[in-house]
């Protein structure tokens, strides 16, 4: 995860393509099945998807343990040049810090494009779930509101029940996690504890970052 940390560029659905390559193709972690089921879990979950992948797969690997070490060694590297970045902002202004950045978006648009294309044909394989996928463009683009994304997302749940449910009958479950007894209950109570809690704790110190 650390080597994936420093070499993964174009945001959060490249990583997921790295991550396929590298732990589902190459050291075969977790089958096709599984990981694709492992992403669409992760991207029906608010917050960034390939950080909840990697603790994900973290987690099937070596436990609780496995999970904050995956997360460290991936999300640690990129926060570190994030700060590095913003520190030195102000030495990339005119003409030629303007033209490193437009170099550096126009890489990234041809890392995801390439992530999307390599993960489409595994995700999609049949005309069923490839007419959801299309659908779910669809109303993502035309609607550009977070209200688009949950009715894509709700809509393909409801379409995948119906028209996909002959596929998925009698598969055994792929995603066996090792907890201790409780950790659900405990991760969701801290869930919605700092749901309610962040933007009054904002509220009160006048501190947007606890927002």
């Amino acid at each position: 995860f650390l080597k994936l940390g420093l070499t993964s560029f174009g945001g959060p659905i490249a990583h997921l393509g790295y991550f396929r390559d590298e732990l589902v193709i190459r050291r075969r972690w977790i089958d096709e099945a599984g990981y694709a089921d492992l992403v669409a879990l992760c991207q029906f979950l608010p917050g960034p998807a390939s950080s909840q992948v990697g603790f994900a797969l973290g987690l099937l690997r070596g436990g609780l343990a496995g999970a904050l070490a995956a997360f460290t060694a991936f999300t640690l590297p990129s926060a570190v040049l994030l700060v590095v970045f913003a520190m030195g902002a102000t030495a990339f202004g005119g003409p030629v810090g303007g033209g490193l950045l437009h170099g550096l978006k126009l890489v990234a648009v041809a890392v995801v494009a390439q992530a999307v294309w390599g993960m489409a044909r595994s995700l999609t394989p049949d005309r069923e779930r490839a007419s959801i996928a299309l659908a779910a463009v669809l109303i993502v683009v035309f609607s550009g509101s977070a209200a688009g994304q949950m009715t894509a997302i709700a809509l393909g749940g409801i379409t995948g029940l119906v028209l996909c449910r002959t596929d998925c009958a009698g598969l055994a479950p792929r995603l066996a996690f090792r907890l201790p007894p409780g950790t659900g209950f405990v991760g969701l109570a801290l869930f919605l504890v700092l749901l309610a809690g962040l933007p009054l704790a904002s509220a009160a110190s006048g501190w947007q970052g606890l927002a």
